[in-house]
């Protein structure tokens, strides 16, 4: 059975005007074409649908019984004709996606205002969630695309440079620390700085560490390795890395993009230039995979407001 929706349309016509001339002139079409649909339906589903004489069209029993199906077929082909048309211009859809919590809680929210201000019809789904959840839900396919500190190139994913994110010592405001410049890259210098924080001058300091699954621990532990680290403790969250140095309990260093949680009475920051300490942002999606209309626009949105180093 291969039943067209000019025939449904032709059908629901017939049934409410009981007069092929009626319901041809509703249709747009002559009489013999709009006749030929009506037989080519009854051909199809094998059962007369209607009663003819020269006087009067009625529905049969067996057209009485298709009548709410058709009814029905007509309605759910023009929700899902208005659900691509609202799709393709944003006025409904949905958008997942995928990122660090640092970028979630401090760079994300204005973005998503001006998105949001843009396609207010468009529900969105967002995970602040470490890198690794960040990939497996992009490969999973429950996200979009997300922005992880991992290269994920796979030959189901690939990843492209975001943003990178510096690092910054904090400290509280009478910590010995504060006081000293900022260290310069000595592959800049070709020399050290006098009186400039060193890896040595953090390393002699109870230090307070995010979890070793963070993407910040590990680049933390690559730029220091051999040099042994004074922790004090390992914590999950960035506020609670912001009470202890408030508390006067260890100094941590933490990137860019998270020190809005740090601008807080009593707390230094100060930027670091240390080698290799350094984060690369990448934004990851699927290979071969389209985004949607309202993912796409969100997409273009993220890389143009992209964060500047």
């Amino acid at each position: 059975m291969n039943i067209s929706t000019r025939q449904i349309d032709a059908f629901l016509a017939l049934a409410a005007q009981c007069s092929f001339t009626r319901a041809a002139a509703q249709c747009h079409l002559s009489q013999p074409a709009f006749s030929a649909l009506i037989r080519a339906l009854e051909d199809d589903v094998g059962v007369r649908l209607f009663d003819r004489s020269t006087r009067h069209v009625a529905l049969t029993s067996e057209g009485e019984n298709f009548l709410e199906s058709a009814r029905r077929i007509r309605a759910e082909m023009d929700n899902a004709r208005d659900s691509l048309r609202d799709a393709a211009t944003l006025r409904r859809g949905r958008v997942a996606i995928a990122l660090l919590p640092s970028l979630a809680a401090g760079w994300l929210p204005g973005v998503l205002a001006q998105y949001r201000a843009q396609h207010p019809g468009i529900e969105l789904d967002i995970a602040d969630v470490l890198s690794e959840p960040c990939i497996e839900r992009v490969a999973a396919g429950s996200a979009d695309f997300a922005l992880a500190a991992i290269r994920a190139d796979t030959p189901e994913l690939r990843a492209e440079p975001f943003c990178r994110d510096g690092f910054h010592l904090v400290c509280r405001a009478d910590h010995p620390l504060a006081q000293r410049p900022a260290v310069r890259s000595r592959a800049k210098t070709g020399k050290g700085t006098t009186g400039a924080i060193a890896l040595q001058d953090l390393a002699a300091w109870p230090f307070v560490h995010l979890a070793r699954t963070s993407s910040v621990r590990q680049y933390l532990e690559a730029a220091f390795h051999p040099q042994a680290m004074n922790t004090l403790m390992e914590v999950e969250q960035l506020a609670t890395v912001m009470g202890m140095v408030r508390a006067g309990l260890g100094i941590s260093v933490v990137p860019t993009l998270t020190l809005f949680h740090f601008d807080q009475p009593g707390l230094v920051t100060r930027p670091l230039a240390l080698p290799g300490l350094t984060r690369q942002i990448y934004l990851v999606r699927r290979r071969e995979r389209s985004l949607s209309a309202a993912a796409q626009a969100l997409y273009s949105l993220v890389m143009q407001q992209r964060p500047t180093e």
